[in-house]
């Protein structure tokens, strides 16, 4: 409720102090009462580093995929995870308040369905991801402001290089990058691509395509096709392990390069969420690297978040964040991918939206020139 008109004030040194009305104690809370509000909101979400760092480390600590096989008591799992009792039962009773465990007893713990999301190696799960956010991002946003000021990316400002070149000089960090992108695979990507066909074509070549999951993924159930899993020495060398464990080592090549050279022959391209890591002329040098390889009318696949256009929360403004702060890249709307697309002589056929519950989006284009 709007407050009420404020009445006509008399002189401040002549008007007698009971002149004015009192304010009943309702009217004068309700402003303040909203402000504390909102100020505690905000605090909420200050506070979001410290929630992160603490589902980082029941992730990290195996503390959730213990609970996985039902309630332990803060010592048993203590005992199994190898940390202290204390403070992992301080930090469970924590993350009880955003539902994340409940309590399960009177000393004793349980996983909710949103914690199975951090339990390793089970469907949905995004454990793989929260490690990688936390040990190769985190950091690097305390330079944010940097970022906003001159616009380098706030992993350049803390890195001292870009993110995809320090990542090339610290490949410890590589296993669990191949592991958090098959989890955005098998979790939010697998929502956009079950059920989707890829357009007609012999040969699919996965460009940037890490480990193949997703190529994997797509041709698990169309025998008469073959795949190719392009990508950098370091990234792809992941994949012949994920493909011979889903049995598709015999139908998916592995491949290395830079595909800002050259990349190979295929008769449809699939892009999956590499065009939001780089700025418009890499994309545009790239995108023409395919269709100097590609014969005319090959397809384009792209998987992508396509960026929302109003004020509304949706997935694709966090990860624009994301994309600010770590690489020279960001997210795009669908005119901007038509854009670019054209600009290396293809046209854009159609937008497959992904599910409610999922950011992401599948556009499909045809080589025109």
């Amino acid at each position: 409720m709007p407050p009420a008109p404020t009445p006509p004030q008399a002189d401040a040194a002549t008007a007698p102090a009971t002149t004015a009305p009192e304010a009943s104690a309702s009217e004068a809370s309700a402003p303040e009462a909203s402000a504390s509000g909102q100020s505690m909101e905000m605090l909420r979400l200050l506070s979001g580093f410290q929630q992160s760092q603490a589902l980082y480390a029941l992730a990290k600590l195996g503390v959730a995929t213990a609970l996985h096989g039902g309630p332990m008591t803060v010592g048993e799992l203590a005992k199994t995870t190898e940390t202290d009792a204390d403070a992992l039962g301080r930090l469970l009773h924590i993350l009880s308040g955003i539902g994340v465990v409940t309590h399960h007893g009177e000393d004793a713990f349980a996983l909710t369905p949103l914690g199975s999301t951090l339990v390793a190696d089970v469907p949905g799960s995004v454990r793989d991801i929260a490690i990688m956010w936390m040990e190769t991002h985190y950091a690097p946003f305390s330079e944010l402001v940097t970022t906003v000021r001159t616009g380098i990316p706030a992993a350049t400002a803390h890195f001292g290089q870009s993110f995809p070149e320090w990542l090339g000089t610290h490949p410890e960090h590589m296993p669990v990058m191949a592991s958090a992108m098959a989890n955005l695979t098998y979790g939010p990507k697998d929502a956009a691509l079950a059920g989707y066909r890829l357009p007609p074509g012999e040969v699919v070549a996965d460009i940037g395509g890490a480990d193949g999951s997703v190529l994997a993924r797509l041709l698990a159930d169309e025998p008469g096709r073959r795949g190719i899993v392009f990508d950098t020495e370091r990234v792809v060398s992941t994949a012949h392990a994920r493909l011979a464990g889903q049995g598709m080592a015999d139908r998916i090549e592995v491949r290395a390069g830079d595909f800002f050279e050259s990349v190979p022959a295929a008769d449809v391209y699939l892009l999956s969420t590499v065009l939001h890591d780089w700025d418009d002329v890499s994309c545009a040098r790239l995108l023409g690297r395919i269709a100097e390889a590609a014969p005319h009318g090959a397809r384009l696949v792209v998987v992508e978040t396509v960026l929302s256009e109003g004020d509304e929360p949706h997935p694709s403004k966090q990860l624009d964040l994301t994309m600010l702060g770590m690489v020279s890249g960001h997210e795009r709307r669908e005119t901007e991918f038509a854009a670019l697309f054209a600009s290396a002589g293809f046209t854009l056929d159609r937008r497959v939206p992904g599910p409610v519950d999922s950011p992401f989006a599948i556009l499909e284009a045809t080589l025109t020139r």
